[in-house]
């Protein structure tokens, strides 16, 4: 499955886009699901002492789920194509790679 694909996948469960507050609404899940992305690792810190083969990946894999459902349907209210922006991110990163600042701060090093 491309990221076009999928993205149409998505949009088959979300609501239309005239819905009122429908942006926020997006923006805001895409949020909270991160922070459930967070507060799994938090948790795992805090009482699995770190233990990376005690990370329950298939919990990991269901919110990185939800994670991209918003992302997909965010990037289409804003029509913008998610194989695009995979492709500019890549290339954005090889960029700054080649150019011997992919560490550091700033969004246009």
């Amino acid at each position: 499955m491309d990221l076009d694909e999928y993205q149409r996948g998505a949009l088959r469960t979300a609501a239309p886009r005239d819905k009122k507050n429908e942006l926020l609404h997006l923006v805001l899940g895409l949020v909270g699901e991160s922070g459930e992305v967070a507060e799994k690792f938090k948790k795992w810190v805090r009482d699995l002492d770190s233990d990376e083969s005690r990370i329950d990946r298939a919990h990991i894999a269901k919110e990185l789920g939800d994670v991209l459902w918003y992302v997909a349907v965010l990037a289409d209210y804003l029509d913008l194509s998610l194989d695009d922006i995979a492709t500019a991110n890549l290339a954005k990163l090889a960029s700054r790679q080649d150019r011997g600042v992919l560490g550091g701060s700033g969004d246009n090093r």
